[in-house]
C-alpha cells in the first residue's frame, strides 16, 4: 500500500505511554505529573501521548468533570490542568529528558458549548428541524461536518497552533476513521510543512496509512478477548495478525492490554487476560508494531479508572512493573524487533505462542504460555536457534544447538536474545 509520509525517524522501534493527567497525581495538572518523568525515562519510554488537554464542554456534561473528549476549544488549556506556560514547560522539560509529546486530537466532533456553535454554525452537522446532532450515540457531543471546507480549514489551523506554541512532535487523532481520509491527507501535509510529526489514528482501516504512521490493533485486541473467553481458539487471532502483515513496510500496528477506554468501560488487563496479562504484555511488545502502555499499568493498577470523575492512582514505590515493563521496553528498541523479520513457530500446543524476531545477526525468541497447563514441553528445531543466548528476564545465558527443549508453567514467558540489552 502507498505511503504519502515517511515515518520519522526517531519512531523507529519507539513506544507510547498514554498520560492520564487528571488521574494520575493527587494535583491532577501538569506539573505534578512532571515529576515523573525521570522515572518514566528510566523505564525506557519514548512518546508521551497526552489525553486531550482543551477545556471540557459544561453543558450535558456528564459526571463532576466531564469527558475530555467534549471540547468547548481547539486553541486553550483545560483550566484543570494548569496554564498553557505550564504546558510549554512540561513539554519543554519532556524535550530535555529525549521525550517526544503527542497530544490527543478530536476532530470529530465537539461539545455542546463549543464556541463555533456559535460563532460558525455551518461547521456542524444538523438533523432535519436544523438542530445540532451526533451519529453514534453520545450524550455529550456534536459532530462537525467536513463538507464544509473552512471548517476544514480552521481545524488544520487549530492544529498548527500547538506545533508552533507549544512544539508538540505529533497528534494521537481519535476515532479517525469517523473523519474523512481526504481532511486527514490535506491536515497532514501543511502540518508537515511546519514540522515532521508523528501520526497515531484511533482506528484499524487499512487505507488510512495512506497518511498515518501506525493505526489500533481493534481487531486484535477484540479476538484476543474471545479468546481468552474460550470462544474462539488462537488460530484465529493468528489469522489477523497475518492481515496486519500485508499491511507492508512503515505501516504499523499499535499493540496493547490497556488503554483509556478499555479500562474504564471493558475492565483492567486482569480483568480481561486474567493471570495472562503480563504474557500478553511481552507480546504486544515483541510482535511486529508499536506497543501501548496506559497510565499506571507499570503500577499493577487492577482498578478501573472513573472516566468523568476524579479517580486518581495510587503509586506504589518502587512501581511494581518497573523493571518488567523497562525490560521490554529496552527489547523493543533492538534492531531484532523494530525492524526485523518475524517467523512464526507451529507448536504441538494451541495456546503456547512462538515465534522468532531477527535481524542481521540479532535474533530473539518469544515463548508465551496462554494457558494454566504446567509442565508443556516444547521442541524447537531452527537454524536461528545456535550460540549463546540469555533469558532476558532472568540473566541467565544459555547455549543453544538449533535443536533444544523448553518446559514451559502455566502463563510462563520466556524471552531469549543473542544480543545483551542496553538499558
Amino acid at each position: 500500500m502507498a505511503k504519502n509520509f515517511p515515518l520519522v525517524s526517531w519512531a523507529i522501534g519507539a513506544n507510547i505511554y498514554e498520560v492520564n493527567i487528571r488521574q494520575y497525581t493527587p494535583e491532577g495538572n501538569f506539573v505534578a505529573f512532571a515529576k515523573h518523568l525521570p522515572r518514566l525515562k528510566d523505564m525506557g519510554v519514548k512518546i508521551l501521548w497526552l489525553m486531550p488537554i482543551t477545556p471540557i464542554s459544561i453543558a450535558k456534561r456528564q459526571g463532576s468533570l466531564g469527558s475530555y473528549y467534549a471540547c468547548s476549544s481547539y486553541t486553550k488549556i483545560n483550566a484543570e490542568f494548569g496554564s498553557i506556560e505550564d504546558f510549554k514547560q512540561l513539554v519543554a522539560t519532556a524535550h530535555s529528558l529525549d521525550f517526544k509529546v503527542i497530544i490527543d486530537w478530536v476532530a470529530n466532533h465537539t461539545g455542546y458549548d463549543h464556541h463555533w456553535t456559535k460563532e460558525h454554525p455551518e461547521f456542524y452537522l444538523k438533523d432535519k428541524d436544523g438542530n445540532f446532532t451526533e451519529k453514534n450515540g453520545w450524550q455529550d457531543v456534536i459532530d462537525l461536518d467536513y463538507s464544509n471546507e473552512a471548517l476544514q480549514e480552521a481545524m488544520i489551523a487549530a492544529m498548527q497552533f500547538w506545533i508552533t506554541t507549544c512544539q508538540i512532535d505529533g497528534f494521537r487523532c481519535d476515532m479517525a476513521h469517523l473523519v474523512p481520509l481526504s481532511f486527514w491527507l490535506k491536515a497532514r501535509q501543511a502540518c508537515d510543512e511546519i514540522k515532521k510529526l508523528f501520526w497515531l489514528a484511533e482506528c484499524d482501516e487499512k487505507e488510512y496509512h495512506q497518511v498515518f504512521d501506525v493505526s489500533y490493533a481493534w481487531q486484535w485486541m477484540h479476538a484476543t478477548e474471545k479468546y481468552f473467553k474460550k470462544q474462539i481458539e488462537y488460530n484465529e487471532v493468528n489469522k489477523i495478525l497475518q492481515a496486519y502483515s500485508a499491511y507492508g513496510i512503515g505501516n504499523e500496528k499499535l499493540f496493547f492490554t490497556a488503554n483509556h477506554d478499555e479500562n474504564s468501560w471493558n475492565g483492567t488487563e486482569y480483568e480481561k487476560y486474567g493471570k495472562a496479562a503480563k504474557a500478553m504484555a511481552v507480546f504486544t511488545c515483541t510482535w511486529q508494531g508499536m506497543p501501548l502502555i496506559y497510565s499506571g499499568q507499570e503500577n499493577s493498577n487492577e482498578k478501573r479508572l472513573l472516566f468523568f470523575d476524579k479517580d486518581e492512582l495510587v503509586w506504589k514505590n518502587p512501581t511494581t512493573l518497573h523493571q518488567f515493563y523497562k525490560t521490554l521496553l529496552h527489547l523493543h528498541t533492538t534492531n531484532a524487533i523494530a525492524v526485523g523479520e518475524t517467523f512464526f513457530i507451529t507448536s504441538n500446543f494451541k495456546n503456547v505462542i512462538i515465534f522468532f524476531k531477527r535481524y542481521k545477526e540479532e535474533v530473539v525468541l518469544v515463548l508465551l504460555n496462554f494457558s494454566e497447563e504446567n509442565k508443556l514441553k516444547i521442541n524447537i528445531t531452527h537454524d536461528w536457534l545456535k550460540g549463546n543466548f540469555y533469558n532476558v528476564f532472568t540473566g541467565i545465558n544459555f547455549h543453544f544447538n538449533n535443536d533444544e527443549q523448553f518446559e514451559l508453567q502455566g502463563f510462563e514467558y520466556r524471552v531469549y536474545t543473542n544480543t545483551p540489552l542496553i538499558q
